[in-house]
């Protein structure tokens, strides 16, 4: 692809000299204005993503194609991030955990991400299409039948259906036993939420799992890893699991959140299918929206801007989607052209399955609750003030409240649901010492965090697979 040259006078009255926040109440209300301002730019423009935090954002389709599938001049090592080595990133940026280096195919580049990559996508491959499917549904009917009885007919569907639904799919993907996949939900949870000693709890958990499976291999994602070819180390192991969970139940919650929203609201055309709300949410509501730090080699000009050599650029997913010059003619493109995957040699290697959960997501609520619509016009609700995500905040909706028999789902997946729990004896008595996601660090449990009780969320699922 040829370098985009474009190069655009910036207007007047537009702010030449300082950075556009792109974070806080103002841009989560509109951020579709912060976008417009930023174009007036060029292809990129300059942003604080964070307090004290600079970087170059892409907002232009073409652009962000160029950096994405450039891997020669934009590489992903963020260890070459300029402000963080020279000290002018605070400790506690909200930035640092987002952009941060890990050891993993994320952040990795040439002949290490191939190999990491390569272990990822081989192992997702072999997850069963239809007992993905299976999964999914038992866990949304799981999830429904909790909040279903509500005498009011009422629930709050982010909290209650689309943030846990992803959390226990893909516990019961990891093969997690009831305890470790109720502290792998606490700890991934404890994290979005900026719980303190989250980040523990997460790492002590797979920590855990996978010395489970060193012992006793199964059926499921966490073996098929430890198994490659790649010959990952523990270590490895650890860091593509917690890159999955981050990567993947946060964005599929906010998918699913939108697109039953789109669905329910008033202007969705009756007829369309539950895959188009989807598809919708993915071009205009881009759940990753200003997400993949890369750092140009060596100075280069984008669009009529100097990019200086390690200095972080991010692509603006949701500002790439919505760019006026291809909104003119998107209806030519196919149904995927848009970036909310990524595009490039760091795409997302989930995007089939995750498209898979969020349409049986949406569609096992329609047909469970028919009568489902919002309490509030879809134009009233409100979103999240992080430029990381695009996400609900709240999801308000009623139907008539049902009866809901405790009975254990499909076969299928109540079959991988029981062998989860059968590895539950397989625990060791002590508990292995816990390492963080980022392997810094000892091993501790900060003050202001609670461990999630035994019988949490994913042990609660497994009883009701089992008619318990």
């Amino acid at each position: 692809m040829q370098q985009p040259r474009e190069t655009q006078e910036i207007p007047p009255g537009c702010p030449a000299h300082g950075n556009v926040r792109m974070y806080g109440p103002s841009f989560g209300a509109d951020p579709d204005s912060h976008y417009a301002q930023l174009r007036s730019f060029g292809h990129s423009a300059p942003v604080d993503i964070a307090p004290d935090v600079q970087a170059e954002l892409v907002t232009s389709y073409d652009a962000a194609l160029y950096v994405l599938q450039n891997p020669a001049s934009f590489v992903r090592d963020s260890r070459r991030w300029n402000a963080l080595n020279e000290g002018r990133v605070p400790a506690d940026s909200p930035a640092l955990p987002m952009m941060g280096y890990r050891p993993n195919a994320l952040f990795s580049d040439g002949a290490a991400h191939a190999r990491l990559r390569r272990a990822v996508t081989d192992s997702l491959a072999t997850v069963n299409e239809h007992q993905l499917i299976r999964q999914t549904q038992q866990s949304a009917n799981y999830l429904i039948s909790q909040f279903s009885t509500d005498v009011l007919g009422q629930a709050e569907l982010m909290a209650e259906y689309a943030q846990p639904l992803p959390l226990l799919v893909f516990s019961d993907l990891f093969g997690c036993p009831p305890e470790i996949g109720d502290r792998v939900i606490a700890g991934i949870s404890g994290i979005f939420e900026g719980t303190p000693g989250a980040d523990e709890v997460l790492g002590g958990a797979l920590t855990e799992l996978i010395a489970l499976k060193r012992r006793r291999p199964t059926d499921d994602l966490t073996t098929r890893l430890m198994e490659h070819s790649a010959q990952l180390s523990d270590e490895e192991v650890l860091h593509q699991l917690v890159t999955l969970l981050s990567g993947g139940t946060a964005p599929l919650a906010a998918t699913i959140g939108t697109s039953s929203a789109l669905y329910l609201g008033e202007d969705w055309q009756v007829g369309l299918p539950v895959e188009e709300a989807i598809s919708q949410t993915l071009w205009n509501y881009a759940p990753i929206a200003n997400y993949a730090a890369h750092y140009p080699t060596h100075d280069i000009e984008l669009g009529g801007r100097l990019l200086r050599a390690n200095d972080p650029v991010l692509v603006s997913f949701a500002a790439a989607n919505t760019d006026p010059k291809l909104t003119q003619h998107r209806e030519q493109l196919s149904a995927k052209a848009h970036l909310a995957f990524g595009a490039g040699p760091h795409a997302c290697p989930a995007k089939d399955p995750a498209f898979m959960i969020a349409v049986t997501a949406v569609e096992t609520l329609l047909n469970q609750l028919p009568d489902v619509e919002l309490r509030v016009p879809f134009k009233a609700l409100t979103w999240a003030p992080s430029p990381w995500s695009r996400s609900l905040v709240t999801l308000p909706i009623r139907f008539s409240p049902r009866a809901v028999a405790q009975a254990a789902g499909s076969a299928g997946s109540a079959g991988s649901a029981g062998s989860a729990a059968s590895n539950a004896g397989q625990m060791p008595q002590q508990q292995t010492a816990a390492a963080s996601p980022a392997g810094a660090g000892p091993s501790r449990t900060k003050a202001g965090f609670t461990p999630q009780p035994k019988g949490g969320l994913f042990s609660r699922f497994l009883a009701w697979t089992r008619g318990e």
